[in-house]
Parts: C-alpha cells; sequence; structure tokens
C-alpha cells in the first residue's frame, strides 16, 4: 500500500493537507479508526440538513460527554476525547458537510495506511494545513487579481456603518475598511456612497487605508 493509492482530485491541495493532519494527529493519539467510522456515520444521516456541520460537532461533543455511558471499554472516551479535538481544530472553519464528508472518508483510510504501513509512531510529522480560507476572503483575493490599486485613486464607497468618528466602508461590494473619520463622520450617514481615497497598500497589492474625500 502507498500513499499514491490515496491520490484524489476531490480534494484540494488545502483540503488534503487536512485529512492528512488530522489523520496523522488521530495515529499518534492511538485513536480507533472504528469510532472515527461512526462519526463519519452520523454526519452522513444529516449531510442534507441546514445545520449538519453544527449538528455534527455537537455530536463528536455529545459523544465525549457521555462517553462513559455509551463506551464499550475504558479507552473509548480518549478516542473520542482526540477525535474531536482534531475536528475542532482542523475541520471548524469549513461550513460545507459534504466537504467534511469527503475529508474525513480519506483520513479513515489515511489512518489505516500509517497504521499498517509500520511508520514508528514517533516519525510521524504531523502535516501544517494552509488557512482555510473563507468564502468572503477567496471573492476579496479576487477582486483584487482583478484591480490594480494605486495610492490616490478615488473610488466610490458605501457607508455600512458609523460609529461615533469611525466609518466602515464597503468597496466594489466586497471590500471592508473602516477609518477613523473625525471630520467627515458627522456628515456621512449609513446606506449612502461617498468618494474615498487610497492612501496606503498592502504588499499583496490590497487596500490596506483609504480617507473620505467627498
Amino acid at each position: 500500500m502507498t500513499l499514491v493509492e490515496f491520490d484524489s482530485e476531490s480534494l484540494t491541495d488545502q483540503q488534503w493537507d487536512i485529512a492528512h493532519a488530522i489523520a496523522q494527529t488521530l495515529v499518534k493519539a492511538d485513536a480507533d479508526v472504528n469510532e472515527l467510522g461512526k462519526a463519519i456515520a452520523y454526519l452522513r444521516t444529516v449531510a442534507n440538513q441546514p445545520d449538519a456541520t453544527s449538528r455534527f460537532f455537537k455530536y463528536l461533543k455529545t459523544l465525549v460527554n457521555n462517553g462513559r455511558q455509551i463506551s464499550h471499554s475504558n479507552r473509548t472516551i480518549d478516542y473520542y476525547r482526540s477525535i474531536e479535538k482534531a475536528c475542532n481544530d482542523y475541520l471548524k472553519t469549513i461550513t460545507d458537510s459534504q466537504t467534511i464528508l469527503q475529508i474525513l472518508g480519506w483520513v479513515s483510510r489515511l489512518m489505516r495506511y500509517y497504521k499498517n504501513a509500520g511508520v514508528p509512531i514517533g516519525e510521524i510529522a504531523i502535516s501544517t494545513p494552509s488557512p482555510v480560507e473563507s468564502a468572503r476572503q477567496i471573492e476579496i483575493a479576487k477582486v483584487v487579481k482583478s484591480q490594480e490599486f494605486q495610492i490616490g485613486q478615488i473610488l466610490d464607497a458605501k457607508v455600512t456603518k458609523i460609529n461615533g468618528n469611525k466609518v466602515t466602508y464597503e468597496i466594489l461590494g466586497t471590500i471592508k475598511l473602516t477609518e477613523k473619520e473625525p471630520k467627515k463622520a458627522q456628515f456621512l450617514s449609513e446606506g449612502q456612497f461617498a468618494k474615498v481615497e487610497i492612501v496606503d497598500i498592502k504588499e499583496d497589492g490590497s487596500i490596506k487605508k483609504v480617507k473620505c474625500v467627498e
């Protein structure tokens, strides 16, 4: 059995890293892959529900809280704790239940690989997954790539919130920035559009700071 057998185009590189990290973590904790299988089976039954992911994490917490009553051995509660912690550490930011199902399906395969391959537990290095980008972060990245922002550039911005002299602007329907506007805040109102000037740009080309000009 080789790692090549586990290659899957259904996972992104980021999700593949997460699957490896969870599998390695659970193998190091000597968790039972069959207990993980029960968690996967539960998620599969609720996967089409709108609150599937929150129900899944509540289920894991319930297993830990009631582990002593439902466990088959003294070690089962430790398995539940390891599984809950790993899922919380690596999957909490993923909101799509089908994606979590895919990742955990590969986790169970990878756990068997690491155990059957005879790799000494101490030699398994836990992978560090790339940060999981939110849908909003991805959308912002698309906007940044499609624009060439410049200091001094004037843009239309929607005022979405005013708190004292702090004003939150929404630019290009995606980018949100909160700036101190001691001279302008009192003349602005939420929902109106204003002209803002770019006064600073980040290294990646995205907008760092703006100011209202009219």
